[in-house]
């Protein structure tokens, strides 16, 4: 009789347990960066381990980082839409041409900061550029802190960059980049430290935030950022976003843990958190290397504003051959900027 017992409740508590995992709903979380990366450990983890608290353990995510589902950086956002993965953190410009409108913010020397870019850029997208991410659910959209030059020698002025080859992100710098003189060679950012290595190229240009994964510090010795209060020289775009039949197939309390995470202060929390906070460190990286960091004169900044001023125009005949207002968004974007300004 006991042993009956015993089975019966060994039994009952296995079926406990299978309910109770049955019950859990596993998101899989890919994107481009290695699992050590400052996005992961300081936006993508932090955030993953919020909703699994909030939602009693019913909400739990696997992380992929480093493309481990298969594809490349610009595939992520057809992952999501296709339900190769639930939720994907990635840059939308790095496909070309598809994001025409939300890549304003890439546009040169638009956000001081990252809190202010990354709230800006949310509500411009929530009531501009939604037609661009259907079949994605936007959880919350940043920016960067904004890009500062990394180089093997001294970049001061324009005559510098001349010839030289500069990696950049996207379209935008890179026409940035070429509008300056310098040579733009675009690429992924864990390819950059091995470009820099082999003298494939000569600088690059990327936020403070990607010095601990990609060790730039240990293989450049100059750096060039922007005055303070002053925006930098450009930007990347960031979603954080989630395949919208899966958020549809969610239990509404489900959903509602998902949606007190995600907005206007989530998207101002990725951009402080995970960017704003670590300029200091991440720069002090490079000081305690005994590296240069140098900032750009304001009559020397000026100079670089008036010769990329054809990058604006270049956009607005994107915007245009798309059937839109580009001169409203801008006037729109930069008003946001205004608006979410630091203090």
């Amino acid at each position: 009789m006991r042993s009956t017992l015993t089975k019966l409740a060994i039994a009952g508590a296995l079926a406990f347990a299978a309910g109770a995992v049955s019950a859990q709903t596993v998101l899989k979380v890919h994107h481009f960066l290695p699992s050590g990366s400052s996005s992961q450990q300081k936006i993508i983890a932090p955030w993953c381990a919020k909703i699994e608290k909030e939602s009693g353990g019913e909400l739990k995510c696997q992380i992929y980082p480093a493309m481990q589902l298969g594809g490349t950086p610009p595939q992520l956002l057809d992952q999501v839409r296709d339900g190769v993965a639930d939720i994907v953190w990635s840059v939308p410009t790095y496909s070309a041409g598809r994001y025409t409108k939300t890549e304003v913010f890439e546009l040169p020397f638009m956000a001081v900061n990252a809190k202010q870019g990354s709230q800006a850029l949310w509500e411009y997208t929530q009531k501009n550029a939604l037609d661009e991410f259907k079949g994605i659910k936007p959880l919350f959209m940043h920016t960067t802190e904004g890009y500062v030059m990394h180089s093997n020698m001294p970049i001061h002025k324009l005559e510098d960059l001349k010839g030289k080859k500069i990696r950049t992100a996207t379209r935008i710098s890179a026409r940035m980049m070429a509008a300056m003189g310098g040579t733009p060679v675009q690429m992924p950012l864990p390819q950059v430290p091995d470009a820099l290595s082999k003298g494939v190229v000569d600088g690059v240009l990327v936020p403070w935030e990607a010095i601990p994964a990609t060790k730039l510090h240990e293989i450049v010795k100059y750096h060039l950022d922007a005055p303070m209060g002053s925006p930098r020289f450009a930007n990347t775009i960031f979603i954080f976003g989630m395949n919208q039949g899966k958020y549809d197939s969610l239990p509404p309390k489900l959903k509602k843990v998902i949606d007190d995470n995600s907005g206007l202060a989530a998207s101002a929390w990725a951009g402080e958190e995970g960017f704003d906070n670590i300029v200091e460190p991440y720069s002090k990286l490079a000081r305690d290397r005994g590296n240069t960091i140098a900032v750009i004169s304001k009559e020397e900044l000026a100079r670089w504003e008036k010769a990329t001023a054809n990058v604006d125009e270049i956009w607005l005949k994107d915007v245009a051959a798309k059937g839109g207002d580009g001169k409203k968004l801008i006037e729109e974007a930069k008003a946001l900027l205004k608006k979410y300004e630091p203090k």
